[in-house]
């Protein structure tokens, strides 16, 4: 398999993908709301005095493992993440809270090789003059649901070194757990184009649906149009 270069690591990558029209929504919180979520091996990072919350909704496209067609049914969906960020014995990284997709076969895959907390929903995304609509919708029983509409503003930018934009979006790894042992998975990628963003947030229930309860304040927002990944395979942390 073919090696890349991140910024902070070697990659052999596993498999491929873009993701595009991404919303970073990020909230500050207090590191002690979330005291027994992260899991063993992992401490919380912290900046300006808070963790941080993210709600990213965006579409994959393009995916596929390495040295293989795309799989029909897998090569483009939606998704919604929740996540934070963390520091294990890799280095800095991105904990998952949950990860919904409009794919039940990308999700089954996900879960399996990456252990991921995947679930799959309903999700529509519409793009018009520019703007995103997205409806995301876990069904009953988890209460998870995203209705946003977004869209950039600004010209594109790369994010300073040291500042909060690149600290919030310039993680190049991915830590999950099963049955108690702790994998990562190395991400390389360019550095992220970013615009400002608007959003309209009509409901969002998707770090509730985690026990993760979000300040009032409206959230930090950034936009990227598409950005091209490698993701290395799982290996124990």
């Amino acid at each position: 398999m073919k090696e890349v270069q991140s910024p902070t690591s070697k990659v052999r990558h596993a498999m491929t993908q873009r993701w595009e029209n991404l919303l970073f929504a990020h909230w500050r919180v207090d590191p002690a709301s979330l005291t027994g979520k992260i899991p063993a091996g992992l401490s919380l990072d912290v900046r300006d005095g808070g963790a941080w919350i993210a709600v990213t909704p965006f579409v994959i496209s393009k995916l596929r493992l390495a040295g293989l067609p795309p799989i029909p049914g897998t090569s483009r969906f939606p998704e919604v993440n929740v996540r934070t960020y963390v520091t294990g014995a890799g280095g800095p990284g991105v904990w998952f809270f949950s990860l919904d997709a409009g794919s039940p076969l990308a999700v089954f895959f996900a879960r399996r090789l990456y252990h991921l907390p995947y679930f799959a929903a309903r999700i529509a995304v519409v793009e018009k003059d520019g703007g995103i609509s997205y409806r995301c919708d876990r069904g009953p029983g988890d209460g998870a649901e995203l209705l946003a509409d977004y869209g950039p503003i600004g010209d594109p930018f790369r994010a300073v070194p040291g500042s909060i934009e690149e600290w919030l979006t310039g993680r190049y790894r991915l830590y999950a757990t099963e049955r108690g042992t702790l994998y990562r998975a190395e991400i390389a990628h360019e550095p992220w184009t970013l615009q400002r963003a608007r959003a309209e947030i009509h409901r969002n229930t998707m770090a509730e649906a985690s026990g993760i309860e979000l300040p009032p304040e409206r959230p930090v927002l950034h936009f990227s149009r598409a950005l091209d990944v490698e993701i290395g395979w799982p290996e124990k942390a």
